[in-house]
């Protein structure tokens, strides 16, 4: 499980391929008016390619992570300037325009919020303008994470874009590179509001479309966002009986019918993303707990059941080589 240089010169073809290919197109888009009857690059001039927004915007992240972890891959002059055309003043100054429509309140939340701060982590780490210039745009996502947070009374636990833990996740990550303790501590005790009682979790999943592991991800947001000494506490209660391997489920990879069904697609997804947190779950484990070798086995089981679907139809060609990525990147 990790990333060789032949393995991230294919992501990095699979992502050439599809972030400046506008159509199919499926938009979240809200019209106000027949004036608003556009064209993804019209209405997104960075982020207009990949299937939909979010997307696009992860396969920039994908992208300048292959980029910073594999330097040496052929891909690179080609990514570099990719990123020096979407990357200006101007083209960020039109996707802001697009969130102050008063249409766009709730666009992409918030999975697309989650994956822009992430994008915005990921750019930090690298010495070119990138990140400064996209930054406005990563802000305006933050302050809207910061205003929706206190108000969201219930967590979201679907298996899909809705998932409020995954969100934390991502946020947590921007949190901590961009040096926003404010959010990060927003982020924990909205965690803590929303999962902190959980326990004997049943895992009823996957469901038909799922493309994260509802238990899998809130375990893993309480990792990223508890105390350590917190963490070990509150894991064995949500999980208590993985050294038995139960609930059985969360160990047998989902199968795949239909991968030119972009929903019964997602599900490689989900074996991907449960591989990510299986192998950082099992990075808190100790040495001495039985489910740390049952945890790291679910996380090779998944990936191998995944890995070879990640390029082959559209429907998950635009978005899965991020889930393969952060499986074997992130433990």
């Amino acid at each position: 499980m990790s990333l060789a240089r032949s393995t991230a010169s294919r992501f990095a073809k699979i992502a050439l391929g599809h972030l400046t290919r506008e159509y199919p197109n499926k938009l979240d888009h809200v019209m106000g008016g027949a004036e608003d009857v556009r064209s993804p690059r019209d209405l997104h001039p960075i982020f207009f390619g990949s299937f939909d927004w979010h997307s696009c915007v992860h396969g920039y992240w994908l992208l300048a992570t292959l980029l910073r972890l594999r330097p040496e891959m052929p891909e690179a002059e080609t990514i570099v300037a990719l990123f020096d055309d979407a990357f200006t003043a101007e083209k960020v100054a039109g996707e802001l325009a697009y969130l102050d429509r008063p249409e766009s309140r709730g666009f992409e939340r918030p999975y697309g919020w989650a994956w822009s701060l992430m994008l915005q982590a990921e750019l930090l780490r690298h010495d070119r303008p990138w990140a400064r210039l996209h930054a406005p745009l990563a802000s305006a996502f933050a302050r809207r994470l910061g205003d929706f947070l206190p108000r969201a009374d219930y967590p979201i636990r679907s298996g899909a874009h809705h998932n409020t833990a995954f969100a934390l996740v991502l946020a947590s990550e921007y949190a901590d590179m961009a040096g926003d303790p404010a959010l990060r501590q927003l982020l924990q005790t909205r965690a803590l509001v929303w999962y902190g009682q959980d326990a004997a979790c049943q895992a009823w999943e996957p469901s038909g479309d799922d493309f994260l592991s509802p238990a899998l991800i809130e375990a893993e947001a309480m990792r990223r966002l508890l105390p350590r000494e917190s963490f070990d506490l509150w894991f064995p209660r949500f999980l208590p009986d993985l050294a038995d391997k139960q609930p059985a489920t969360l160990f047998t990879p989902a199968r795949v019918s239909d991968r030119t069904d972009g929903k019964i697609a997602h599900l490689d997804g989900l074996n991907l993303s449960r591989a990510w947190c299986w192998r950082t779950l099992a990075s808190a484990m100790s040495e001495s707990d039985p489910a740390k070798t049952h945890a790291i086995s679910a996380a090779l089981n998944h990936l191998a059941a995944a890995i070879p679907h990640v390029s082959g139809d559209y429907m998950g060609e635009h978005w899965l080589a991020t889930f393969a990525l952060l499986a074997l990147e992130n433990g």
